[in-house]
């Protein structure tokens, strides 16, 4: 339990129900939540979300010293935010998650309508360290951030785009499974063919980095994900009435690059073909 059930514990003048509890009595009328206990109130409240737990202190003073528990609003923080640095602060006389989920919401707001002033109010406020490695880690542990605006953060931002592809790990993995990965946390350019490029070579040279013994180049690798971004397009697009057929990308592929034979070619072709897309933006 928490420190603030352990202190209504302790507390004297806690109110001692006479006879069963309302919530316990047959369901004529709604339950009394001023006499459930404090330890059915914690674990009641440990279920809620941060805005629930804020109604929760109106109920009564029980409910309002529970609901402030720092344990409570640690697993909220901890749960929405998996990475952030103040957290090896946490020990710190004076430290408050209740103040620390505020902060990181508000953070969050303002990042998702102008990413550049979103990431100043987290270091401006000491949240995030002002290092690429640490605000990658931040951006790769939240599904909190507006991915369109992570992508003109990243635009700008070379340095925490190529640490946010390093915390990935791609080793053994078939090469449309990690491309689908890749651009999960980093939103596709649409037909953006300069970004593109940039992306791709960067995801390769991670990709090559992580499986060394796949035989391919960097290069090689930047083909085949063009030929995969082509070939999901082709096949999931309703405006394609003429998909392309197996053998016609295999054969575009042995075209394309020597690196890939023609088994590669068809295992990826077979992946697009029953998994689906590459990337969740469409093209």
């Amino acid at each position: 339990m928490g420190q603030s059930l352990r202190k209504q514990r302790r507390h004297k003048n806690y109110p001692r129900p006479s006879r069963m509890p309302s919530f316990l009595e047959p369901a004529s009328k709604l339950p009394d939540l001023s006499e459930m206990p404090p330890e059915l109130a914690y674990m009641v409240l440990s279920n809620l979300n941060a805005e629930d737990l804020c109604l929760a202190m109106c109920v009564n003073h029980l409910w309002r010293e529970l609901s402030r528990d720092d344990l409570l609003w640690q697993g909220l923080c901890r749960g929405t935010w998996r990475y952030v640095s103040c957290y090896d602060r946490a020990n710190e006389p004076g430290f408050c998650f209740m103040d620390l989920y505020m902060k990181l919401d508000e953070g969050s707001l303002t990042f998702n309508a102008d990413a550049q002033m979103g990431l100043e109010y987290f270091i401006q406020n000491h949240i995030i360290d002002d290092t690429p490695l640490a605000i990658a880690k931040f951006i790769h542990n939240t599904n909190k951030l507006d991915r369109y605006q992570v992508r003109q953060l990243l635009t700008k931002r070379q340095d925490i785009l190529q640490q946010l592809v390093y915390l990935d790990d791609y080793k053994q993995k078939l090469l449309p499974n990690a491309l689908r990965t890749f651009f999960s946390n980093i939103q596709s350019p649409g037909a953006n063919g300069h970004q593109l490029q940039k992306l791709l070579e960067i995801f390769a040279e991670r990709f090559v980095s992580c499986n060394p013994e796949c035989g391919l180049s960097k290069d090689g690798i930047c083909i085949l994900c063009y030929s995969l971004i082509l070939l999901s397009v082709d096949l999931t697009s309703p405006h394609v009435k003429n998909k392309m057929s197996k053998r016609e990308f295999i054969r575009n592929v042995r075209n394309a690059t020597r690196e890939a034979n023609d088994e590669l070619s068809g295992h990826l072709y077979d992946n697009i073909y029953l998994v689906g897309h590459i990337a969740p933006q469409r093209w």
